[in-house]
């Protein structure tokens, strides 16, 4: 089965509801021994196996991930996939300040599209609320740019519900990007009804928790000081044992299936009425063309809701943040 294309809020974008996450993309500050002809590859294996939207950010290597992905997209129909990105971030005072001065926002989108070497952005997400631009002011200088064709649809990312409202207000809001799985399920409750009402589509990130719900850790795993992962609560005592038990319910039905843990999660998302696309990072080529493979997986309602049922109980404890917003 391929998956029906899905719309962004109240634009005509449509998409496949299996995108790609590109921050190992070029994001040499976000991860070690990155290689540029590994992020071109990964790009390309995406397009050639119908992943049709994707997400990049000009704080994956400032810069560097927007220019692969711009270079990587040069051979195919520009109309035949949806290019996301994001800013927020202004180094111009030496270290990083998060900025949604909409003189700033204007100035970064055009940045953008000549790091991507495009005419036009399908989605550009404000990456993260400052303290003191009001939201609704952020936002409509998104809507003169979409005015003037430099974008597309208008999303906002790591906003909290109020922000989201603030930011709404004109109703110009079509997408929201936000943690999200079914680890960290807190948005279920909040956010997602507000989205629903207001014809917002919703975008999670980690969607596979750090690689949690991968089925890739065992118990006995340890992390150095220096690892990430050795910050993140999702790896600490008692937490990590009920993880790797609600990800053990999830191995029959991807066994029934011919398929990996990895892609019978996608495949839950991707079936998930509250999610618009899904959008994967990997660090190689093969990861990508694995992952779209969950676009052939069907879940029965019945196994849906297993899988819902075995990690009912991260529904109950607000999860917050895998990682802390930069200020």
């Amino acid at each position: 089965m391929t998956h029906d294309m899905v719309t962004i809020g109240k634009t005509d974008i449509h998409t496949t509801p299996l995108g790609l996450g590109t921050n190992a993309v070029g994001g040499y500050n976000l991860f070690p021994n990155l290689n540029d002809a590994d992020g071109l590859d990964l790009v390309k294996t995406g397009l050639n196996h119908g992943i049709q939207l994707l997400d990049t950010a000009f704080v994956y290597g400032l810069g560097h991930s927007e220019e692969l992905v711009g270079q990587a997209i040069h051979d195919f129909d520009r109309h035949s996939f949806t290019l996301a990105t994001k800013g927020a971030q202004d180094f111009s005072s030496g270290e990083q300040v998060i900025n949604n001065d909409p003189a700033f926002l204007t100035q970064q989108v055009d940045a953008s599209l000549q790091r991507l070497n495009t005419d036009y952005i399908d989605i550009y997400y404000i990456h993260f609320p400052d303290k003191r631009t009001p939201k609704a002011e952020a936002v409509g200088a998104l809507e003169r740019l979409k005015e003037q064709g430099k974008i597309r649809a208008i999303g906002i990312s790591n906003f909290s519900l109020e922000q989201v409202k603030e930011a709404n207000a004109d109703g110009y809001v079509d997408v929201v990007e936000d943690e999200f799985s079914l680890l960290h399920r807190d948005h279920e409750t909040d956010l997602m009804p507000y989205l629903n009402e207001h014809q917002i589509s919703f975008v999670p990130y980690f969607p596979l928790a750090s690689g949690l719900l991968t089925g890739k850790y065992t118990q006995d795993v340890t992390f150095p000081d220096d690892d990430i992962r050795s910050q993140i609560s999702d790896f600490q005592e008692p937490r990590y044992s009920q993880i790797l038990q609600a990800v053990a319910a999830v191995k029959p039905i991807a066994t029934a299936h011919q398929a990996t843990v990895t892609q019978t999660v996608l495949a839950w998302y991707l079936q998930n009425p509250e999610i618009s696309v899904v959008i994967p990072g990997a660090k190689r080529a093969s990861q990508v063309a694995a992952n779209a493979q969950a676009l052939s997986v069907t879940l029965s309602p019945a196994e849906y809701q297993t899988i819902d049922q075995a990690f009912a109980s991260f529904k109950a404890r607000p999860s917050g943040k895998s990682l802390a917003d930069p200020d």
